[in-house]
């Protein structure tokens, strides 16, 4: 460990919560270099969907690379960039009726993010950004100031201007009564950037009703209304999109994490086609748009959409995690303990960062890796790989509900 203590930054985080030195992983499990073996909940923060060295992934990334396939090509026509748009067509947007152009923007989801603000601002000719109390959307200067968390944003060391924060979940009476009035000084928004489940912010859900009125509200105010579906689609919650059945139409939705399938990366935007209209060729580039791993390993995630076993399991699994969150809270009903989440994305707010940090690290030398969030990180995050088995799925809520009942007794 002096290595990392004495050459890598000190800006590193995930390694401080989870204190020792990985040498390999499958599916759910990583090993650390003194051979332990820890269950996944955390999920490389939700890109690992597949879970980690996905033998179908795997196989088809060797093969490409035996067959001296293009690794980076910017945005260049190639091949596995083909199988995957094509996939993607066939498996997710014809069999929903949807029609978007895909920008690949690479390498993560902030880069999602800033071109979709930018085309917003693009389209609209205005400048003014709505966003949501909780709410995450990236670390870049853009993406940065639709986040809410002070702690990210006291980082960016200028001004996160044109941006207005509204109540996650929120009345929309009230805003819309002001800015239908001329003399309120409210601009017209240029978009309006929602995720429909607040991963970092706490795992807040919002309904399916309010996402309506949402969208009915950018609609009505000539606004681009944007879904940032990075962390809760690709299977996540038991769907491929988060939204899927909502009756929403996106204009922009923005993806990363778990497309890329393997844990290379990708990060695409999903834009109606009468928008993306107003870019110019090259007006927004990026060095790693075109990751020939990720398309290939990306192209083998859309098998599991296929047909709905997958989407079946997750639905079943996730009553597993529901009803055992439940019961946890249950037991310090006095405390307020909370289950939140939807899916294989759930979480367990136990009300007090000082105690949630003491269950991760209690989890941690338990052989768990689980990560809090939200308000102080009070907030306990479970997003395990949606492949995972059932005996870990099993034994990691056992640790969990052990190190929770051990910690919270003693609080």
């Amino acid at each position: 460990m002096d290595v990392f203590e004495q050459w890598e930054s000190d800006v590193r985080g995930y390694c401080r919560t989870f204190p020792t030195v990985f040498k390999s992983a499958s599916n759910a499990r990583q090993i650390d270099e003194n051979g332990k073996s820890f269950i996944d909940f955390f999920c490389g923060a939700g890109v690992l969907n597949f879970g980690h060295n996905n033998e179908r992934m795997k196989e088809a990334l060797i093969k490409f690379i035996q067959a001296d396939g293009l690794a980076h090509s910017l945005d260049m026509s190639t091949n596995v960039k083909r199988d995957f748009i094509q996939a993607f067509v066939d498996t997710i947007l014809k069999p929903r009726d949807m029609t978007y152009k895909m920008q690949f923007t690479g390498p993560t989801g902030t880069n999602a993010v800033e071109a979709a603000l930018k085309l917003a601002r693009r389209v609209t000719g205005r400048r003014t950004v709505i966003a949501f109390t909780h709410g995450f959307h990236g670390m870049t200067l853009g993406a940065l100031a639709c986040t809410a968390n002070s702690y990210f944003r006291n980082a960016a060391g200028v001004p996160l201007e044109n941006v207005q924060r509204l109540p996650f979940g929120g009345s929309l009476q009230e805003i819309s009564a002001a800015y239908a009035d001329p003399s309120s000084g409210y601009e017209a928004p240029a978009a309006i950037i929602v995720e429909t489940i607040q991963a970092e912010g706490g795992v807040n859900v919002a309904s399916a009703e309010w996402l309506k009125e949402l969208q009915a509200f950018a609609q009505q105010r000539g606004a681009l209304f944007i879904i940032d579906d990075i962390q809760a689609s690709c299977g996540r919650t038991g769907s491929y999109f988060s939204f899927d059945g909502m009756g929403l139409d996106p204009d922009i939705i923005c993806l990363a994490k778990g497309i890329g399938g393997f844990g290379t990366p990708l990060a695409m935007n999903l834009i109606k086609p009468e928008h993306d209209k107003f870019w110019s060729p090259g007006e927004h580039t990026g060095t790693f748009r075109g990751q020939g791993f990720s398309f290939v390993a990306g192209r083998e995630a859309l098998r599991y959409f296929e047909d709905n076993k997958l989407t079946d399991d997750v639905k079943r699994k996730s009553k597993v995690i529901t009803d055992r969150l439940q019961s946890i809270a249950k037991l310090h009903g006095k405390d307020g303990f909370e289950v939140r989440g939807r899916g294989m994305m759930q979480a367990l707010d136990v009300q007090d960062g000082a105690l949630a940090k003491s269950i991760v690290a209690r989890c941690f030398e338990s052989g768990l890796l689980l990560g809090s969030c939200g308000p102080n990180g009070r907030v306990l995050k479970l997003i395990p790989p949606l492949t995972i088995p059932d005996a870990d799925l099993k034994e990691g809520l056992d640790i969990l509900e052990a190190s929770t009942q051990a910690l919270a007794a003693a609080a």
